[in-house]
């Protein structure tokens, strides 16, 4: 899944570039990262991308030549997670029958790979053998507040059945997820067959596979591209989670530690950088002088900086941002006003 705005990486981040297009690590894109990660589950050749119109064309020239045009599949508009992954599962029952689709959202940063892998190969055996969802959960490391749970019935089992979903907490109700034993950060990875997810959208999402089951008719026809310009803006917006995973009782979840980090926002850089002996995270030329606790980011001019503590700073050639590193989160509602103000050449 590559086609989120990430908004909360603005100014680095735009409409034609955004997280998943970015080189955040000093390695390589977002997207070339994840790529190199999910090919050591499965093959090459059968990886799919599905990412809006706007980044077809970059995603298609920044990403290696075993995912062809034919593997990039572009949304006409942004309907959230449900439509994402209702479009790739009629895709692959069309072009190869029923499988086990892996469903991973093109950001997120995996420190350890090996158990990754190791973790989402039993995922895989578990869906190829049975009708279930199976989503991965992280084990929490701290009582945070920025993520979904999921809460599951407590057991020896690796694979473990999902009792429910829930919402970012406060932290004082995190603490007790943490302390329970029973909880896990809800990654928003998954794997299933195609056959079931399809079903399930037939079962809660109704009219959503509605519009599904007419693009799928299309598909490798001449008319395949109009059709899906015409049905695809008219698709329900909902997420994946509160359409068909909250509300089935055949959800099944694998734990795992390797080192995930969905890197949503400027002040989650510390899962990608060590920080200096002043707690800065320095990325670019920068003279820093009496500096703390800080995330500053260049990206061409030099950055210099006295006296200050705490505090985000991001430039690229024509934008600056600064703000509190508490305040992260709300950078989105800077690109928020750029909309309403029209200012499109900064989006």
């Amino acid at each position: 899944m590559a086609g989120g705005g990430g908004t909360r990486f603005w100014p680095a981040s735009r409409q034609k570039t955004p997280k998943q297009l970015l080189n955040l690590t000093g390695n390589d894109l977002m997207i070339n990262e994840t790529i190199k990660r999910v090919s050591k589950v499965v093959d090459e050749n059968k990886i799919f991308i599905v990412t809006n119109s706007a980044q077809a064309d970059k995603m298609c020239e920044v990403t290696p030549e075993f995912i062809g045009a034919g593997h990039i599949l572009s949304e006409p508009s942004a309907r959230n997670t449900s439509a994402c992954i209702g479009y790739a599962a009629i895709e692959i029952m069309k072009k190869y029958g029923d499988g086990v689709m892996c469903i991973f959202p093109a950001d997120h940063y995996i420190k350890d790979e090996e158990s990754f892998v190791k973790i989402f190969n039993e995922a895989i055996r578990t869906a190829m053998a049975s009708e279930k969802l199976v989503t991965i959960g992280i084990t929490p490391s701290f009582p945070s507040t920025g993520y979904g749970y999921i809460k599951y019935n407590k057991s020896n089992d690796m694979v473990k059945e999902v009792i429910e979903f829930v919402e970012k907490p406060d932290l004082d109700t995190a603490k007790k997820y943490i302390d329970s034993g029973e909880y896990a950060w809800n990654s928003g990875m998954f794997i299933w067959k195609a056959s079931t997810i399809l079903d399930n959208f037939k079962r809660y999402l109704p009219d959503i596979y509605n519009c599904l089951d007419q693009i799928s008719d299309s598909i490798g026809t001449e008319d395949e591209k109009a059709v899906i310009e015409r049905i695809y803006p008219s698709i329900p917006s909902v997420s994946i989670d509160y359409g068909i995973m909250e509300k089935s009782s055949d959800v099944v979840v694998l734990t795992g530690e390797f080192g995930w980090n969905d890197v949503g926002s400027w002040d989650t850089m510390d899962a990608l950088f060590k920080s200096d002996h002043n707690g800065n995270i320095i990325c670019g030329d920068q003279i820093n002088i009496d500096t703390e606790n800080c995330i500053s980011v260049s990206n061409g001019r030099l950055i210099a900086t006295i006296g200050v503590e705490n505090l985000i700073i991001v430039e690229t050639d024509d934008a600056l941002l600064v703000c509190s590193r508490n305040k992260a989160q709300n950078v989105k509602e800077v690109v928020d006003l750029l909309k309403e103000k029209g200012e499109s050449r900064y989006l």
